[in-house]
C-alpha cells in the first residue's frame, strides 16, 4: 500500500514537472551592459526594438505552449489520465532564449541610462507591449460580449 502511494506521488510529480512554465514567471538572465558600451543612443534604440520584438514573439509562443500543457493536464486529470503522457515536457530551448532576451533588454536599458539617452526616444519594453496587447484583447472580448448581449 505504501509503495503504491509513493509510486503514485512520484508519477504525479514527474508529470507536473513536465508542464511548460508560464513565460511571465520566467526570470531574466543576467547580461552585462558592458556588451553595449560602444553603442551610441541610436544603435541602442534599434537594438532594443529588435530585442523587444523577438521577446514578444517568443512570449506568445511560450504562452501558447504553457496554456496547451495546462489544458492537457486538466483533461488528463479529469477524463483520461493516459493523455498526461503526451505532454511535451518542460520549457525547452525557447525558454532559455526568452530569459536571455529579457536580460538583453535590461542590459540595453542600463546602457541607455549610462549613455544618458533620452528615455522618451527608446522603444517600449516587451512587458509593456505584452500588457497593451492583453488589454486590447480584453477590450475586444468585452465589446464582442456586449454585442452578443444586445442581439
Amino acid at each position: 500500500m505504501k509503495r503504491t502511494v509513493k509510486t503514485l506521488v512520484a508519477a504525479i510529480t514527474l508529470i507536473l514537472g513536465a508542464c511548460a512554465s508560464q513565460p511571465e514567471k520566467m526570470a531574466a538572465s543576467y547580461v552585462s551592459p558592458l556588451k553595449y558600451k560602444d553603442y551610441d543612443c541610436n544603435q541602442i534604440s534599434m537594438e532594443m526594438d529588435q530585442v523587444s520584438h523577438k521577446t514578444v514573439t517568443l512570449y506568445q509562443a511560450l504562452k501558447k505552449k504553457a496554456d496547451n500543457d495546462s489544458t492537457q493536464m486538466g483533461v488528463g486529470l479529469v477524463l483520461f489520465w493516459p493523455a498526461l503522457f503526451f505532454l511535451e515536457g518542460g520549457d525547452g530551448p525557447e525558454a532559455v532564449e526568452y530569459s536571455n532576451l529579457k536580460g538583453e533588454f535590461e542590459a540595453l536599458r542600463k546602457a541607455a541610462s549610462v549613455k544618458e539617452c533620452p528615455m522618451t526616444s527608446l522603444p517600449k519594453s516587451p512587458e509593456e507591449i505584452i500588457k497593451e496587447k492583453a488589454e486590447e484583447e480584453k477590450a475586444k472580448k468585452k465589446m464582442e460580449t456586449k454585442k452578443d448581449q444586445d442581439l
